[in-house]
């Protein structure tokens, strides 16, 4: 009976392992930000624009898709008629940036995994209202303290503020009862 369980524990064990190198397959890594790096709504030069930056790597593409803003990643991600082939969405971490203007161009966070703040009084790439990134949520919340907004997470960033007019807070940070339409 012992042997069973060990063999038993044995495989269980072999399975959650590859179970483990299954769901943690290697992202395709995010690329240095260049100076050749064109938006994909804008078609302007990303290193001409403050801000947080976004990529998105995909299946069907040798190259990333560049955004001019972490915002237009997630517009990307967002619309339809946009390729859903989707491997990696990586953007700007804030907290790791040298600076609002220059935000840095290896300094990526997966958005699945950042903490964004929304409704701040920081403009993005574009100067319109940006999903802030940072790879960390104390400082993400600082940031918040600082410039207004609230801190969510990339499943918690509401559509009306990427697609429509919402702010998602007001002029002191709090939440907004109005939404803008898509």
């Amino acid at each position: 009976m012992k042997r069973a369980l060990v063999i038993g524990l044995a495989l269980l064990s072999s399975a959650m392992a590859g179970c483990h190198e299954k769901t943690s397959e290697a992202l395709p890594p995010p690329r240095t930000l260049t100076a050749e790096a064109t938006g994909h709504y804008c078609g302007m030069a990303l290193v001409e624009h403050p801000g947080p930056k976004g990529q998105i790597i995909l299946a069907s593409r040798s190259e990333p898709v560049w955004f001019s803003s972490a915002r237009d990643a997630f517009s990307f991600t967002m619309l339809a008629e946009e390729s859903k082939d989707v491997l990696a969405v990586y953007v700007s971490d804030m907290g790791k940036a040298p600076s609002w203007e220059k935000p840095g161009a290896d300094n990526w966070v997966e958005a699945h995994h950042a903490f964004f703040v929304i409704g701040s009084r920081k403009q993005g790439g574009m100067d319109a209202p940006e999903t802030v990134p940072f790879s960390e949520r104390a400082a993400a919340d600082k940031f918040a303290q600082i410039n207004g907004g609230r801190v969510v997470s990339f499943a918690e960033v509401p559509s009306d503020y990427v697609l429509g007019s919402d702010t998602g807070t007001d002029n002191r940070g709090k939440a907004s009862e109005t939404s803008g339409s898509p």
